[in-house]
């Protein structure tokens, strides 16, 4: 699949963010020390984030350190040196234009949110609720670059084709469901949108939008870190990061113009990634959420604390022994299996991983990881007795955020604080948030629903009353 050239072929990644340095760049890495170094990657980000991060990274010429631990708290450190461009930010994005539009960028891959793909229930783009679209829109139209995501690709992908530097693929390194199919719908509306016939055109017939589905938790770095690496090689690496041991990615072979041979250091190229997608989004991402909410309600900061609660991993456990499971039956992947190797990945303490991090996002993370389990259920005629803690956790969680009482900040894209406040203030908040379409779709006020809802509160409520932490 690799095309052989003299020059090496680079992936331009947009998001520099501790995942991808963690998880894509970490394959790079493992093919160059195979002796194939004929892909590298460049990357810059679409807005100016994480700027010490950034210019730590251009300062060492896109170096640094990953700490990997496993449960039994074994600490590894790699340096990683397959980023050979930092694009340092600028408001017209020049710096990533000029890569989108050499002909050595072969594919052009991005990590965002859920969130960040401004979709709504049914996969049309949300300008109603979404400003940062129309502004893009208008900023395109006025010769500007844009900054989501779509405005960003139309910015990179015209450039790309007014350089008739050929074809690339665009691939998501996200958890968002069925992401390359999402993604290229919501830029083709919004080329669409923009009347811009000449490089739809272009884009149907110049890119694919591969399916995949990424695995590692990655931490927010701590200076703890920092300090662990300069013990460990004796260098004060400013952009170091750390990560769990475990790592995945499963990937659609579906590149228009060439890719690394990652299948020669784990990756899975699959036909199809939807089986393992929908375990890893249901067995692994709700459950996070569920021990985040959960944890936060009663007063851990760490994913690990939760994990080892023996009432809170039941809570878990009972989701996806119960109701996940049942409706992924059959699967190429040995779901119980998966389901505890998923646990003791939580309970790692070396990991480190904060409720604050993984409890953001809920109204983007409900109707994306929960409610299709919800949904799958009462299409069978069975109970949702377990599924239904996890809402409700968040329930009792955006309670204790309308009164103030969540020790950190929440954030959630997909959220809009006046509605959340008002679903608080309601007369029958568990009716109220029920109702919302935002997080349930058709499935809003399902008499089946807010029955299952409401008795899982009054659980949540006990839970939260009587936990001795």
């Amino acid at each position: 699949m690799s095309i052989k050239t003299t020059t090496p072929l680079r992936i331009l990644h947009l998001g520099l963010g501790s995942f991808h340095r963690a998880h894509q760049a970490v394959y790079l890495q493992q093919l160059h020390e195979l002796g194939d170094t004929q892909w590298t990657l460049a990357g810059g980000n679409l807005r100016p984030d994480m700027p010490e991060t950034m210019a730590a990274l251009h300062a060492q010429q896109g170096k640094y350190t990953l700490e990997t631990v496993s449960p039994q708290g074994e600490r590894q450190y790699t340096c990683i040196d397959v980023i050979r461009d930092v694009l340092m930010y600028q408001e017209d994005l020049a710096p990533l234009v000029r890569m989108a539009a050499d002909p050595d960028t072969r594919i052009i891959s991005f990590t965002v949110t859920e969130a960040g793909y401004y979709l709504d229930a049914q996969d049309r783009l949300d300008w109603d609720n979404f400003a940062d679209l129309t502004v893009d829109l208008q900023a395109l139209k006025a010769g500007k670059a844009g900054h989501t995501i779509y405005g960003a690709l139309v910015t990179l992908l015209r450039a790309r084709m007014q350089a008739k530097a050929g074809a690339v693929t665009l691939l998501n390194c996200d958890n968002l469901r069925h992401n390359g199919e999402r993604s290229r719908s919501g830029l083709l509306q919004f080329i669409t949108a923009l009347g811009d016939a000449a490089l739809l055109e272009w884009v149907q017939s110049h890119t694919t939008n591969p399916n995949a589905m990424v695995d590692r938790i990655t931490p927010r770095p701590t200076p703890e870190v920092a300090q662990r690496v300069r013990l460990a090689t004796g260098w004060d690496d400013k952009a170091a990061l750390m990560g769990e041991h475990f790592i995945q990615w499963v990937i659609e072979d579906r590149f228009i113009h060439g890719r690394p041979d990652w299948q020669r250091v784990g990756v899975a190229l699959v036909e199809s990634v939807a089986p393992y997608e929908e375990a890893k989004i249901r067995l692994l991402n709700a459950t996070h959420s569920c021990i985040a909410w959960a944890g936060s309600l009663v007063g851990y900061q760490f994913i690990h604390e939760g994990t080892h609660d023996p009432r809170i991993r039941q809570m878990a456990y009972d989701y996806v022994t119960d109701d996940a499971m049942p409706v992924l039956t059959p699967s190429p992947i040995d779901l119980a299996a998966y389901r505890d190797v998923v646990l003791e990945r939580f309970g790692n303490p070396a990991i480190a991983d904060t409720n604050q991090r993984v409890a953001m996002d809920a109204f983007s993370k409900i109707p994306g990881m929960i409610a299709p389990t919800v949904r799958d259920r009462l299409a069978r005629g069975e109970p949702i007795r377990s599924v239904a803690m996890l809402p409700a956790l968040f329930l009792a969680y955006l309670q204790r955020w309308h009164q103030g009482l969540i020790p950190y900040t929440y954030q959630d894209q997909a959220m809009d604080p006046a509605v959340g406040h008002a679903m608080c203030e309601a007369a029958d908040p568990v009716a109220a948030f029920a109702a919302d379409t935002t997080l349930w779709g058709e499935l809003a006020s399902d008499p089946r629903l807010i029955h299952a809802l409401r008795d899982a509160y009054e659980r949540v409520c006990a839970f939260t009353q009587g936990h001795v932490s």
